[in-house]
């Protein structure tokens, strides 16, 4: 396995941009399309070093994630690309077998890619060290989906994850475990503030987040949102025509 930046630095993307992964071999496959750089399309040209890339693998379709797709087909136009919908279980990455992993939450197609004899999954926008997952409500996101997948991906037991961003994570169980941790605590948080009379997203975030640029606010008002709608869908609040409200459950 071959790390490959996609060089889309940015606040959301990380010093280095999106991480993709190529697995060289009878049938080279990279995970993740990242954005068409060219850069980075030169990276993997020059590691597959006159072999044909003949699959790519999609973790869910943000752009930062796949909006490099159409530059990889116009570069090597027989590719195979696998994303959500295709009718596979496993898919043959480079010389091993990948389990496909179903994982919505953080986007409703996102999958996971799982190298059961090794131990490794390539987890995409699932998990990062150092910050948590957006949960973006308003653009398909699901927190009560994403717990799910947390707890799916736990079971498994993986002994290394390969995240779309940031370093390779080493112990598993114990991120897993901190982000349940944080998840409990934010919704926590977010039901003290409809106790204390605050009713919409917006007026919540300044009182968990504090001071945040006009960009960090929008994605937490929506990661705000995403509790608040399982926390309605478990009866526990309710939206009113004045905002949101606990049920009193």
């Amino acid at each position: 396995m071959l790390l490959l930046h996609a060089n889309n630095a940015s606040p959301w993307t990380g010093p280095t941009g999106n991480n993709t992964y190529l697995l060289a071999g009878r049938e080279s496959a990279l995970i993740d399309a990242g954005v068409g750089n060219a850069a980075h399309l030169a990276s993997i040209d020059a590691a597959l070093a006159g072999q044909p890339l003949v699959r790519v693998l999609i973790t869910h379709g943000h752009s930062d994630h796949a909006s490099g797709l159409d530059a990889i087909v116009s570069k090597w136009p027989s590719v195979d690309v696998v994303r959500f919908g295709t009718p596979l279980s496993t898919v043959r990455a480079g010389d091993i077998e990948l389990r496909i992993v179903p994982t919505p939450g953080h986007a409703p197609d996102h999958l996971c890619f799982f190298d059961d004899a090794a131990g490794e999954m390539y987890c995409g926008d699932l998990l990062r060290l150092g910050g948590s997952i957006v949960i973006p409500a308003s653009k398909g996101g699901d927190l009560r989906k994403y717990l799910d997948s947390l707890e799916r991906v736990r079971a498994l037991a993986p002994r290394r994850l390969l995240p779309g961003h940031g370093p390779i994570v080493d112990d598993p169980a114990s991120l897993i475990d901190d982000y349940l941790q944080h998840r409990a605590r934010r919704e926590e948080e977010v039901m003290a503030a409809l106790r204390a009379g605050l009713m919409t997203p917006e007026a919540i975030v300044p009182r968990i987040y504090g001071n945040l640029t006009p960009t960090l606010v929008a994605a937490a008002a929506d990661s705000v949102l995403a509790h608040l709608v399982k926390l309605h869908e478990e009866g526990r609040a309710f939206v009113a025509d004045d905002g949101w409200k606990l049920t009193g459950k």
